[in-house]
């Protein structure tokens, strides 16, 4: 997976140059769909233009590996607004803040002596013909901006390493030139691989969850139990504030809140004991199948992690999926808490995380939790609470608010 840390000199053009400033996008595995990818790529193009329309209306051609993005009357400050919204977009790779420049020698001449203006230091140039018409080869087209490079500016050609790359890139009907770049996230357009509803707690492994999911091109919405009637609603804002940091990767996401206190109130009053941690997650789990169901999901989404607390065990695992019948992704089941950590902290999710609540998984729990719970044991503390009408109850009270990424009145 790609970050904006591995992005390189991503300042990109801000001199005035003979060309129209745009954003070239380069895709990754959507490249690789065989007969299916134009789907894929239309379903992107129309991502990349919702997630760019509090800047700016946009035009995505689409061309052979590449998108280019366009708007009327672009200037450099809008061109560097758009690559920065778009790197967080699932499926792209890189946003090069480029110039699109006339398709003639001189043009892009002109343009690559602008981009390495002012600067020091060592340089290559990388040029890629996408049109073999075009009369130059990629070595020559090099040799003739390079050379021209350091008769103007003095710099020194380092083919491996170099301090500054200049990219050159002849499509049809233009030339792209551009330097550095703003790395995406990579993975699938969200919404291609269907939707999904994730728990969300207010903690640091379902976001993270949640991420990997959208990558993978999932469309999201979330659910989360509150402890309330018996706690604040502290829960409730930083569920909120983390659905909106996540509505950054996909837009348009759905945050539904489910008042639970009471409900653990009555596993405890069943005679649970030790298995209420588990009671508790197998009725989250049925109720997040029932609002799935309404809302059109294929798929439960959660944060557990192999071995990561007490309760997390192989055993107890099995136990919550028998209470459902969607299928449960758990995209972190393999990794450390320490990896988990990373994550979160990259995709800005860590800081809101660590801030105190009162988790409604801790209220009214046991001393100690079941590590080998028994399904039968299980049916019969449900049975008693007739948890398939309690699932729907719960569902049905549920809260939905609309968390949007960059709201700053939310």
């Amino acid at each position: 997976m790609l970050t904006r840390d591995t992005a390189t000199d991503p300042a990109g053009p801000r001199t005035p140059v003979d060309g129209e400033p745009c954003v070239l996008l380069k895709l990754g595995e959507v490249v690789l769909k065989g007969r299916n990818r134009e789907l894929f790529e239309k379903r992107l193009a129309r991502n990349v233009q919702s997630a760019v329309r509090p800047i700016a209306r946009v035009d995505v051609i689409r061309r052979h590996g590449v998108m280019i993005v366009r708007t009327k009357d672009a200037t450099v400050a809008t061109v560097d607004a758009l690559a920065e919204r778009i790197g967080d977009v699932m499926g792209i790779v890189w946003a090069h803040r480029a110039w699109r420049v006339g398709k003639d020698v001189d043009s892009v001449e002109r343009a690559g002596l602008e981009l390495m203006a002012g600067r020091s230091g060592t340089f290559a140039v990388r040029a890629r013909r996408r049109d073999k018409r075009f009369p130059m080869t990629s070595t020559e087209l090099e040799r003739r901006i390079g050379s021209a490079i350091v008769g103007k500016h003095g710099l020194t050609v380092r083919l491996k390493n170099p301090d500054h790359t200049l990219s050159i890139e002849v499509d049809r009907d233009e030339v792209f030139v551009f330097s550095g770049g703003l790395a995406g996230q990579g993975g699938l357009p969200a919404g291609m691989s269907g939707r999904g509803l994730v728990l969300m707690s207010g903690g640091i492994d379902s976001p993270v969850a949640a991420y990997r999911m959208m990558r993978r091109g999932l469309r999201l919405d979330y659910l989360h139990f509150s402890g309330m009637p018996f706690t604040g609603p502290e829960s409730i804002y930083k569920a909120y504030a983390l659905v909106r940091e996540l509505d950054k990767f996909q837009g348009g996401s759905r945050l539904f809140v489910v008042p639970f206190g009471k409900a653990q109130q009555a596993i405890k009053s069943s005679g649970a004991d030790r298995l209420s941690v588990i009671a508790q997650r197998r009725l989250m789990l049925r109720t997040g199948e029932v609002l799935a169901r309404r809302l059109g999901g294929g798929t439960l989404i959660t944060g557990d992690a192999l071995g990561q607390v007490s309760s997390q065990t192989l055993t107890n695992l099995t136990a919550l999926d028998d209470a459902v019948e969607l299928p449960i992704l758990r995209p972190l089941i393999g990794m450390d808490k320490v990896e988990i950590m990373d994550q979160a902290r990259r995709i800005r999710t860590l800081t809101i995380s660590e801030l105190p609540d009162e988790d409604c998984c801790t209220l009214l729990a046991p001393r100690r939790a079941e590590t080998r719970a028994k399904i039968d044991d299980l049916h019969r503390i449900e049975k008693r609470l007739d948890v398939e009408e309690l699932a729907e109850q719960l569902a049905g009270s549920v809260q939905e608010h609309r968390p949007v990424y960059g709201d700053a009145s939310a």
